[in-house]
C-alpha cells in the first residue's frame, strides 16, 4: 500500500498501574486493523499505584507520549485534544482522538464516562471508548460490569466472560451490546518445545493472593522445599515489583522481606522483567490464581494452580476448577504433571489451538463502524445515573473530584495549572510516604491489635 494510503488512528490511553498500562497500551495495538499507523498518547493516573519508571521499563510497552495527570487533568487533556492542541494537551495538532482506551477500576471507568460524557455531551464527533478488564475475573463480577457500563465497547477476554458479561447487564435491564469477544493482548511467545536443561520450575507470585502472612509463608516455605528436593532443578520466585512499589494491588507483605528469614537452597532465586521471558525458560508455572497462568497455557508449558489453601473465590483459583491445572505441592513434589482440559482451555480465550491471531477482529470491525457511523457517535450512556444509583454514584465521582452530573466539584485541584517543581516533589514524597505506610506501619499496627 502507498504510504499516502496508509490509514492512521490517534489513540490515547488512561491507565492506573503497570499492569493495565501494558494491557491499555497493548489492547489499542491489537484492536487497530493491521494496516493502520497508530499514534499513541499515554496517560498514567495519579494514584497509589502509578508505576514507576522500572515498571514501565520493565513492561516494555512504550508510547509517542507518555505523561502522569489527575482525573481532571486527563479530561482537561481530552478537551483540549478537541479545542486548542497546541496547548500541549491531548493531540498535539488539536484533532480528537479516535479510540480512547479506559485501563483503570471500575470506580475509575465510571469516574471517567460521567466526565466525558459532560465534556462531549453536545459534541457528535468524540472517540470511541474502550474499556475491559486486566486479566481473570473472578470477583466482584456485578459490581465491577456495571461501573464500566457505558463504553462503547466493554471487551470480554473470552467466551465464558462474554457470557457472563453479557448476562449480568441483561439481568439488569442494560444495553448488552457493547460487550466484545477478544481475548488476552499479551498472550504470545514461543510454543513450549520440552524439558530444557536445566529443568526450571516457576512460581508465579502475586501481590494480594493469599494476603496473610502464614499463607505467604507456607507457599514460600513449600517453592523452598521443593527446591532441595530436586537440587537439579532452577526453582524461580517470579515477582511482580520491588519492596515500595505496588501493581494492581496492594502488597503489604512482600516476599523478597519474607525469603529473607528462610534459608533458601543455591537452586532457589528470586527473579523480576518481563513475564514473558521468564516463561521462554520455564518448564513448569505454579501459581494460585495468577493471570500467568493463561499466558502459559497459552503455550502449552505444563501449568499448576495450587490448592494448598483451599479451593476458594478469596484466592480466585476457583475459577480454574475443571482446568485440569490444579494440584498441589505434594503432587508436584511427587512428580505430578497436569493436562489441561481442551474445552475449558477454549473458553478461556488462550486461542493455543492457533485462533489467537483472529480473536481481536470483530473488535477492530465494530471500531471502524462506529468511526465511520453517519452523524458521529451517540453520547455516553453509563447504567450508573444520579437516578438509578443516588446512594453509590455520588461517592465513586467524588473520588475523582467530581460532582454527580461530572463537572468538578468545588475546591478540587486547579486542573488548569500545570504542576510545578515543588508540588511534582510533594507528590512523590506523599506516595513515597503512603507506600510505606502500607508496607511497614501497617502490618506492626495490624500485629499490635491482635494482642
Amino acid at each position: 500500500m502507498p504510504a499516502s494510503a496508509t490509514k492512521s488512528l490517534r489513540v490515547a490511553v488512561l491507565a492506573d498501574s503497570d499492569t493495565r498500562w501494558k494491557w491499555g497500551a497493548l489492547t489499542a495495538s491489537r484492536v487497530c486493523p493491521a494496516d493502520t499507523e497508530i499514534h499513541l498518547d499515554g496517560y498514567l493516573l495519579r494514584g497509589r499505584a502509578t508505576p514507576t519508571p522500572r515498571q514501565l521499563r520493565e513492561v516494555g510497552v512504550g508510547a509517542d507520549s507518555l505523561r502522569e495527570v489527575t482525573a481532571l487533568e486527563f479530561l482537561r487533556a481530552m478537551d483540549g485534544a478537541r479545542d486548542d492542541g497546541a496547548r500541549g494537551d491531548g493531540a498535539r495538532d488539536g484533532k480528537p482522538y479516535d479510540v480512547l482506551v479506559l485501563a483503570l477500576v471500575g470506580g475509575g471507568v465510571q469516574a471517567m464516562l460521567h466526565g466525558l460524557g459532560r465534556l462531549w455531551r453536545d459534541r457528535a464527533e468524540r472517540p470511541v471508548v474502550v474499556t475491559g478488564y486486566v486479566g481473570v475475573v473472578y470477583e466482584k463480577l456485578a459490581d465491577g460490569l456495571l461501573l464500566r457500563h457505558g463504553a462503547d465497547l466493554v471487551l470480554a477476554n473470552s467466551r465464558q466472560d462474554a457470557e457472563r458479561f453479557r448476562a449480568v447487564y441483561e439481568g439488569v435491564g442494560a444495553d448488552p451490546a457493547a460487550v466484545t469477544e477478544v481475548a488476552l493482548p499479551f498472550l504470545g511467545g514461543a510454543a513450549y518445545a520440552g524439558e530444557r536443561d536445566p529443568y526450571t520450575v516457576v512460581f508465579a507470585a502475586q501481590p494480594s493472593v493469599p494476603d496473610s502472612r502464614k499463607d505467604r509463608t507456607y507457599l514460600l516455605d513449600r517453592l523452598i522445599r521443593h527446591a532441595r528436593l530436586h537440587p537439579g532443578r532452577e526453582v524461580l520466585l517470579k515477582l511482580r515489583s520491588r519492596p515500595g512499589e505496588h501493581t494492581t494491588h496492594i502488597e503489604e507483605l512482600p516476599y523478597q522481606k519474607l525469603v529473607q528469614r528462610a534459608d533458601p537452597p543455591p537452586n532457589f532465586r528470586l527473579v523480576y522483567g518481563h513475564m514473558g521471558d521468564v516463561l521462554d525458560r520455564t518448564d513448569l508455572l505454579v501459581t494460585v490464581s495468577s493471570t500467568a497462568a493463561l499466558e502459559s497455557l497459552h503455550r502449552r508449558i505444563p501449568t499448576v494452580v495450587l490448592t494448598d489453601l483451599g479451593v476458594r473465590e478469596a484466592l480466585g483459583n476457583h475459577h480454574f476448577v475443571g482446568s485440569g491445572c490444579l494440584a498441589s505441592w505434594d503432587q508436584l513434589d511427587a512428580g505430578h504433571r497436569p493436562v489441561p482440559d481442551p474445552e475449558w482451555v477454549a473458553r478461556q480465550g488462550v486461542a493455543a489451538d492457533g485462533g489467537y491471531d483472529t480473536a481481536f477482529d470483530e473488535a477492530g470491525k465494530r471500531i471502524a463502524a462506529l468511526l465511520a457511523r453517519p452523524g458521529g457517535l451517540p453520547p455516553l450512556a453509563p447504567y450508573y445515573t444520579p437516578a438509578t444509583a443516588p446512594g453509590y454514584l455520588p461517592g465513586i465521582l467524588a473520588r475523582h473530584h467530581l460532582a454527580p452530573d461530572g463537572t468538578p466539584l468545588p475546591g478540587a485541584p486547579a486542573a488548569d495549572r500545570p504542576p510545578g517543581p515543588v508540588r511534582q516533589v510533594v507528590r512523590r514524597a506523599a506516595r513515597g510516604a503512603y507506600r510505606h505506610g502500607v508496607q511497614r506501619v501497617a502490618p506492626v499496627i495490624r500485629r499490635m491489635g491482635e494482642l
